[in-house]
């Protein structure tokens, strides 16, 4: 999976309104960011590098097992496949949107 088609498959997910209310970001190292900005409206989703509510350091594989439901979030997290920081409560609200 490439950024790009990484970035449209979460957009696809977020849609107008997540119900986020927040942003977040994917961390993904050399490979890139997708950040999602929750809290305007119409949610939007980008690559550009910003400062977010709550980032998730994850790799590009494992993002990708997580948008095709191969890979929970709170899974991947006491796995030590994602890191989070920041606030840990927009962590959360991701699973509803991811």
């Amino acid at each position: 999976m490439s950024l790009e088609s990484a970035t449209q498959a979460i957009r696809a997910k977020v849609g107008d309104d997540s119900g986020l209310n927040a942003t977040l970001k994917f961390d993904m190292g050399a490979d890139g960011v997708i950040v999602i900005d929750g809290a305007s409206t119409p949610n939007t989703v980008s690559n550009t590098n910003t400062d977010t509510d709550c980032t998730v350091g994850i790799t590009l594989d494992n993002l990708q097992a997580m948008l095709d439901g191969d890979l929970e979030p709170a899974t991947g997290f006491m796995a030590g496949k994602l890191k989070v920081s920041g606030d840990m409560g927009v962590a959360m609200r991701l699973q509803r949107v991811i």
